[in-house]
């Protein structure tokens, strides 16, 4: 069966190749182009897409990402079949995952597997940690949708933060949808000029309960100084026992990245740039501890992608307690 649906693939994706061209170009023009035009985040499109991906190849089951990504006019479904078409046969003729979307051993990671890595390792501690806190923020939260997806029988009150133009073209692509979201708060906010908690409050978060900080796919755009910042805010104004969830990346990801010509001019389309990483080579578990303990926080629960690499990992999935 391995054997047929391998040759079926290669068959079918020899005769797709130039649909796949067209799926390609069609996705990137209304993820690039489309995005920049709307004034929102093109990275932000990469990661909806995936989740989509992932709950297609039956990865993640994940209905609500499919009812937002289908009426967004900034990336295309029918771009994604004609480029994954292929792929999606032969796991379900072979039963099995092949090339991508994958679902590597720990430490086997490599960069194209970070969306489905970095979404399923968040997953695993958010599932623990909503059973200790009351309340949870999404910070930066994008086209993200657990809070009335996964996550949406969770007994906690939820609240998404984004700037006002991201979280506004959401909204009303949410509003074309079914998905129920009453039970999440959508705060708009300027995380440059605004305080986090004065705005937070003013929504109706309560500082005194427990709560659970997500902080997915941010950290990489801010600079050394904006992240410690926000580490030592969340450490001074949370409720004991609140919880940082975040995604800090080695600086080996940062250079690839940024000093790629393709990402690079495709970054600054949407004014978008790589800046901060740790140096995780050497010694990475303590790298990681040491700068959250600078901000008198500890680490949690920790996972290194990508750690059997010569190099070192490139990201790290981190629980930060404050």
């Amino acid at each position: 069966m391995k054997v047929f649906a391998l040759i079926a693939y290669l068959l079918l994706q020899i005769a797709f190749i130039p649909l796949a061209v067209i799926g390609i170009a069609l996705t990137g023009y209304k993820q690039i182009a489309v995005s920049k035009r709307l004034g929102v985040s093109q990275t932000a499109i990469e990661i909806v897409n995936g989740r989509w991906t992932m709950h297609i190849f039956g990865i993640r089951h994940d209905p609500a990402t499919a009812a937002l990504i289908s009426v967004l006019p900034n990336t295309s479904v029918t771009g994604l079949w004609l480029a994954l078409f292929p792929l999606w046969l032969q796991t379900r003729i072979s039963g099995q995952l092949s090339f991508y979307p994958r679902t590597p051993a720990s430490g086997d990671e490599g960069i194209a597997d970070l969306v489905p890595a970095r979404t399923l390792l968040f997953d695993q501690i958010i599932s623990r940690a909503l059973q200790d806190v009351d309340q949870m923020v999404l910070m930066g939260a994008g086209y993200d949708t657990r809070a009335y997806g996964v996550f949406a029988d969770a007994d906690v009150k939820f609240y998404e933060l984004d700037q006002p133009v991201v979280q506004a073209h959401k909204r009303a692509m949410l509003g074309k949808t079914n998905l129920q979201t009453e039970h999440t708060t959508f705060v708009s906010i300027d995380f440059a000029e605004d305080d986090l908690f004065e705005t937070l409050s003013a929504a109706g978060f309560d500082a005194s309960k427990k709560t659970l900080f997500l902080w997915e796919g941010v950290t990489l755009y801010l600079s050394s100084d904006q992240v410690q910042q926000t580490m030592k805010l969340i450490h001074d104004k949370s409720a004991p026992g609140s919880i940082l969830l975040a995604d800090i990346y080695g600086e080996r990801m940062i250079k690839v990245l940024g000093g790629s010509k393709t990402a690079g001019k495709v970054l600054e389309l949407t004014d978008e740039g790589l800046v901060f990483g740790l140096s995780f080579a050497d010694n990475w578990e303590q790298e990681l501890k040491n700068f959250v303990a600078a901000q008198n926080m500890s680490v949690g629960e920790a996972h290194f992608l990508g750690s059997n690499d010569k190099n070192g990992p490139y990201a790290a999935v981190v629980e930060i307690l404050s």
